[in-house]
C-alpha cells in the first residue's frame, strides 16, 4: 500500500521521530492516529490536518490504554496499515549507578510497552496480509557504551524480539522495519532523560558519557524531519531492509562495532570450535 493510502498508529508524538512521522503521513495524505501521554499536545495536528488526523492519550505501559487505542484507531479509521512504535526516553548511568526500578521502568516503557502494541496490531496485519511494524530502535540497539547500558538494553531487546518477529510475520505479507537513528535533534539529552545517582569512581567512564549527553542537546547532526521522511521512502521500496541505520554516527558505529565482532568470533573460532565431540 503506497502513501496516500494509509492508516498509520503512532506513539510519542508530542515531539521528535513520532512529531516527524506523523507530520510526513499527514503531508503524503495519509490518515494518522498520532498518540501521547498528554494529547493536548497534539492540538495543532488537528488544526492544520483536521479529519486526517485522530488522537488519543497512550501511555504504553497501560494494558488497558493500548488496548483503546488500537479499538480506537480501527472504529475512526477502519484498519491499520502502519504502527509505529516510538514512545520512550534516554537513560545514563553506570550499571551500578542505576537502581533496579530505573531498570525496570525503562523497560516497561521502551521494550514491554512496544511489545504490547504490536501484539495488539499484529492480529488486524496478519489477517489483511499487509502491513508494518515500524520499531524506532536506535544506533544504541547495536552498539553500547558506558553509561548507557540501560539504555541500550531495552533496544537490545526490542531489536531482537523484532528480528524474530519479521520471520514470523513474513508469510503474511507483514513487513518489519527496525530503525536505528545515532544523534539526532529529538530532547533525547534533554529533561526527558533519566539521569542515575553517580558514583565518583566512573567520572572518566559512564561520567564523560554523562558529559556528552548534557552538551550535545540541541546540537546533534541528525534531522528528524529527513529521517521520517527516509522512512517513508522505505516502506514503499520494493526491497526494504530489516534494519535502517540513519545518519552518519549510526552507520559508521555498527559498522565499526559489526567488524569488531567478527574479527573477534575469528580470532577465538578455534576456542569455540575445540567443544565439539
Amino acid at each position: 500500500m503506497s502513501a496516500g493510502e494509509r492508516v498509520w498508529l503512532i506513539t510519542g508524538c508530542s515531539a521528535g521521530f513520532g512529531r516527524e512521522l506523523a507530520v510526513a503521513a499527514l503531508a503524503a495524505g495519509d490518515r494518522v492516529m498520532a498518540t501521547a501521554r498528554r494529547p493536548e499536545q497534539l492540538a495543532d495536528l488537528v488544526e492544520k490536518w483536521g479529519d486526517q488526523v485522530r488522537t488519543t492519550a497512550l501511555d504504553v505501559t497501560d494494558e488497558a490504554a493500548v488496548d483503546a487505542a488500537v479499538r480506537l484507531t480501527l472504529s475512526e479509521f477502519g484498519r491499520i496499515d502502519v504502527l509505529v512504535n516510538n514512545a520512550g526516553h534516554g537513560s545514563v548511568g553506570a550499571v551500578e549507578e542505576m537502581t533496579l526500578g530505573e531498570l525496570r521502568a525503562l523497560m516497561e516503557v521502551m521494550f514491554f510497552g512496544a511489545v504490547a502494541l504490536t501484539k495488539a496490531v499484529v492480529p488486524h496485519l496478519r489477517a489483511r496480509r499487509s502491513g508494518w511494524i515500524v520499531q524506532i530502535s536506535s544506533m544504541g540497539g547495536q552498539v553500547s557504551a558506558p553509561g548507557f547500558g540501560a539504555y541500550c538494553s531495552t533496544k537490545f531487546a526490542l531489536e531482537g524480539i523484532s528480528e524474530a518477529l519479521a520471520d514470523e510475520l513474513k508469510p503474511f505479507g507483514v513487513g518489519v522495519l527496525i530503525v536505528q537513528p545515532g544523534a539526532f535533534r529529538t530532547e533525547f539529552g534533554g529533561s526527558r532523560m533519566q539521569r542515575s545517582v553517580e558514583i565518583e569512581d566512573y567520572r572518566d567512564s559512564s561520567g564523560a558519557t554523562r558529559a556528552f549527553v548534557d552538551e550535545m542537546d540541541g546540537s546533534q547532526p541528525g534531522d528528524p524531519v529527513k529521517a521520517a521522511a527516509a522512512i517513508l521512502d522505505v516502506l514503499d521500496a520494493e526491497e526494504p531492509p530489516l534494519r535502517l541505520a540513519l545518519g552518519q554516527d549510526a552507520v559508521d558505529g555498527i559498522r565499526g562495532r559489526q567488524e569488531q565482532r567478527l574479527a573477534e568470533l575469528e580470532r577465538w573460532e578455534g576456542v569455540s570450535l575445540s567443544t565439539l565431540l
